[in-house]
């Protein structure tokens, strides 16, 4: 950058340098993935978004993190492929178009599949325009040239080489099952799209008559109405209260069929009353029942949840009105007999909220243990996938171990239509890429797949995988990190990792980093019935997207849920404007400073010298938290750095020498500022992207952009610890001299008597040294530095390593109450002082902890031990003055 005219407006308005910088970065090319193979890879593939709707906070956090990873990434070398995309997300989606379309009045049938279609694609491309403006408002890295859906033809072709694959192996089979139905959208749903929740509901106890009249049997139900489809009533083989009637049958009330008593091992003899009544068709264990004693499967109910011609009288009914009708009914013919008040779990519809029905179908299904016992057998190896935090492995890994068949089919238009065709006539299957040759003689199913099913592939469908020799497939897979919430384990993260090991013999990932979600303040869930939920893009509208975006990455550690707070986002946006400005005061004193006119090779002050080693001290650090996803920590390290380090302490002392006439010292601290501000943003570039960019332009610098700017590494040549523990010397003496004058009252313009007695020589000589520091923060009138002297009389003082601090406050000091004062600090030394003697006197802390740390302590020990004596010697001549 040539010398020129700092451009910074007065104030930080994120709105206004956000605005246009996202297209610039875009325009630059600086997010596409170059296939430069002198660079190592870095893949993150984005978790899809639905295409149902705009972001939400979630989704802020969650990209954010990504984000975060691949900007850094980026910076320090790698070859970074950041991939996007959009998942079609088949039942909400089709259930947002069809509500669409019942406010018009139709329905999806009124335009038939191939309209309803054009309209569904007509809302994705208005909701995946709606998601691109939010991944540019937050500031997304994306290579948007290699972006993705689900549905597209690409992806298309990997469901159907995975369909067809896992069919002609066994792996995927049609067959007549119970499943999980949603009356509401009618379609089977998966185990894990059923959400339970405890509902108070009631037993409700029966008595079916005995076909030969010489008594009843005793059943309890939940679901009064299913007794329509009742096919028998199970009693345990060694039940002796049964034995007798095991081969007899029953009436079965209102519909009146005989159905027989069978034994099985299923039943409870200790539960009720020992006897169950079976309804194949609509019970997923008296499904199995029913198989093994060959019962006749009755189904009673249509798939909207109105009763059908089994049902007898009650056809046509709603299900819900039919067990209000059909209790009475039961009632007047005293066939029920006690209804028992019961809370229990009851299935809903994660997508609809209707209560779900299990129901008999013919659905398609994925065998699941083959799939399972490789992925488990994965996490015993070396190459398994690693979870941070690791505990979720347990939650993978539980899944794997109980995992039931994969109902895959789903009764929808919007989706991947399954491959499978029936032969008019015969009724044979073919499952292929195409339909069959003579197409006139067949019908494809009309069923989609489960959207998980295509979601599964994602990390190496987007890659252009099946076609292994796909210049992306072999440099991008397997990809890196996945980030997403702990929420979609099973639903997502176990299926992804599955299909990739069957499909590529490979992880499709190597860490998995799990966040929590982001509740409200009061530490709800953010729902829509709770109305406290909070727009992203509101917040980004107000504070900037930088704000939002550290606020979500620091503010929790891995797998935690994190609580949304407008005050602490309002807090970040405070230490934005602290960086905006002290970053404005160091370029407006750096006179136009060039690239080239950057300088560090001469002689520097202390000051110079320990922000130098600080900056080397964060560079490490917030490099090794963020290859660890510690990102709040990380977070913590550079608002330290920055707040305190460079804003609070070091700037300020840059203004002696800027104000100066030694032009000699005046050029050194120019360089440092440039320096140490240009390897801040880059560190902090991650986090605040637009921010950080601004002033980064604004820097003498070199190269386009700070996206594509090296990521800063440890120069061991500006590392001192000597002048660290000087300026830590210095710092502490000017905190004690402020904190004295808080105590009495005394403003800083107020000029203030100041002796330093200092324990050496040596640490004279520092503080002679460096004088001037001392005497611009602390406004001493007169300043005294001895080694041996008199100890003042009337004097408030403060004790630091190495230095005691008198400060001669005639008039203004209470001797009694700088007694108590010294009193309190003497006691707080005194517990340091027991505290680090504990500490080492624990024979497991000496033994076991590296010999630094020990070491450690016992200077610790050294010096709380010396300052406790100095206070005690202190109190004493107070006390005797």
């Amino acid at each position: 950058m040539d010398g020129k005219e700092v451009t910074m407006p007065t104030k930080y308005e994120p709105q206004s340098i956000e605005k246009g910088r996202y297209e610039w970065w875009l325009k630059g090319k600086f997010f596409e993935a170059k296939n430069d193979l002198e660079k190592e890879p870095y893949t993150i593939v984005i978790p899809p978004p639905n295409v149902t709707g705009k972001l939400h906070l979630g989704h802020a956090w969650d990209t954010t993190l990504q984000d975060i990873l691949t900007r850094m990434k980026r910076m320090q070398g790698y070859d970074v492929l950041w991939l996007p995309g959009m998942d079609h997300a088949g039942i909400a989606t089709q259930a947002r178009v069809e509500e669409q379309l019942r406010g018009e009045g139709k329905t999806r049938y009124d335009l038939g599949r191939e309209k309803f279609l054009e309209e569904t694609w007509k809302w994705k491309g208005q909701y995946a325009e709606f998601i691109r403006e939010q991944w540019a408002k937050l500031g997304l890295g994306l290579d948007y040239t290699r972006e993705r859906f689900t549905l597209d033809e690409g992806l298309s072709k990997a469901v159907r080489e995975v369909f067809v694959k896992m069919y002609e192996e066994g792996l995927i089979y049609r067959g007549e099952y119970i499943i999980n139905w949603d009356p509401a959208t009618k379609t089977a749903l998966s185990d894990i799209e059923v959400i339970h929740k405890d509902v108070q509901g009631a037993f409700y106890h029966m008595r079916y008559p005995l076909s030969d009249g010489s008594g009843h049997i005793e059943i309890a139900t939940t679901r009064p109405e299913t007794m329509l489809g009742d096919t028998a009533v199970a009693v345990h083989p060694e039940d002796e209260r049964y034995k007798h009637l095991i081969g007899k049958t029953v009436i079965l009330p209102i519909i009146g069929r005989e159905i027989p008593i069978i034994a099985d091992d299923y039943v409870d003899m200790e539960f009720g009353s020992g006897a169950v009544k079976i309804t194949p068709a609509h019970d997923p264990n008296d499904f199995e029942i029913g198989n093994r004693h060959q019962l006749e499967r009755v189904l009673i109910m249509n798939e909207d949840g109105t009763m059908n011609g089994n049902a007898g009288k009650y056809d046509g009914m709603d299900r819900f009105d039919c067990r209000k009708q059909i209790i009475k009914d039961l009632q007047e013919q005293g066939v029920l007999f006690e209804i028992e008040d019961h809370l229990h779990s009851v299935g809903h519809s994660e997508r609809s909220g209707a209560v779900v029905e299990p129901y008999l179908s013919t659905q398609w299904f994925v065998k699941m243990k083959p799939l399972a016992e490789e992925a488990i057998q994965l996490q015993q190896t070396e190459g398994k996938v690693n979870f941070v935090p690791d505990r979720f492995e347990k939650t993978y890994l539980h899944w794997m171990e109980n995992i039931h068949d994969w109902c895959i089919s789903r009764q929808l238009w919007w989706g991947h239509r399954i491959p499978a065709w029936y032969h008019k006539e015969t009724g044979e299957i073919y499952v292929g890429h195409e339909a069959p040759a003579d197409e006139e003689n067949w019908n494809q199913d009309e069923d989609v797949l489960d959207t998980w099913f295509s979601s599964a592939l994602w990390p190496f469908s987007t890659m252009g995988w099946p076609d292994t020799d796909a210049e992306d497939f072999k440099r991008y897979f397997p990809t890196d990190c996945l980030v997403t919430g702990y929420d979609i384990i099973a639903f997502w993260v176990s299926r992804m990792i599955f299909q990739s090991l069957h499909f590529t013999d490979q992880r499709p990932f190597k860490d998995v980093l799990i966040h929590g979600l982001v509740r409200a303040e009061d530490g709800r869930k953010m729902s829509k019935s709770l109305d406290n939920g909070i727009d992203p893009m509101d917040v980004i509208d107000k504070y900037g997207a930088d704000s939002l975006r550290y606020f979500l990455s620091t503010g929790s550690s891995p797998g935690q849920d994190l609580r949304f707070s407008m005050e602490k986002i309002e807090s970040v946006w405070n230490f934005a404007n602290k960086i905006w400005n002290a970053s404005r005061f160091a370029l407006m004193n750096m006179d136009g400073m060039t690239f080239e006119e950057i300088d560090l090779s001469g002689e520097k002050s202390v000051a110079d010298k320990w922000i130098l080693t600080r900056l080397n001290d964060t560079i490490e650090t917030v490099t090794n938290l963020a290859e660890k996803y510690e990102f709040g920590e990380v977070g913590r390290a550079l608002y330290n750095f920055i707040w305190d380090d460079l804003c609070d302490w070091y700037i300020e002392m840059a203004k002696l020498p800027l104000y100066s006439d030694d032009e000699a010292a005046k050029k050194m601290t120019k360089s440092v500022l440039a320096y140490v501000l240009d390897r801040t943003m880059r560190l902090l570039h991650p986090f605040m992207p637009f921010i950080t960019e601004e002033i980064w332009q604004n820097l003498p610098h070199e190269g386009e952009s700070i996206t594509v700017a090296q990521w800063p590494t440890v120069n061991e040549q500006f590392t001192d610890e000597t002048a660290a523990s000087e300026m830590k010397l210095l710092m502490s003496i000017i905190r004690s001299v402020r904190n004295i004058r808080a105590e009495v009252n005394t403003p800083l313009s107020k000029k203030i008597k100041l002796i330093l007695k200092a324990k050496d020589e040596q640490v004279s000589t520092v503080l002679e040294k460096n004088k001037s520091y001392i005497e611009r923060f602390c406004n001493p009138e007169e300043l005294t530095i001895a080694v041996d002297m008199k100890t003042p009389e009337k004097s408030m003082t403060a004790i630091v390593t190495g230095v005691e601090l008198f400060l001669p406050l005639a008039g203004l000091i209470n001797i009694d109450e700088e007694i108590i004062r010294l009193e309190k600090e003497w006691d707080k030394w005194n517990k340091e002082v027991e505290r680090v003697q504990k500490k080492l006197a624990n024979e497991r802390f000496t033994s076991k902890a590296p010999q630094a740390v020990v070491d450690e302590e016992r200077a610790k020990e050294q010096d709380y031990l010396m300052k406790r004596s100095t206070v005690e010697e202190r109190i004493k001549e107070l006390k005797n003055s």
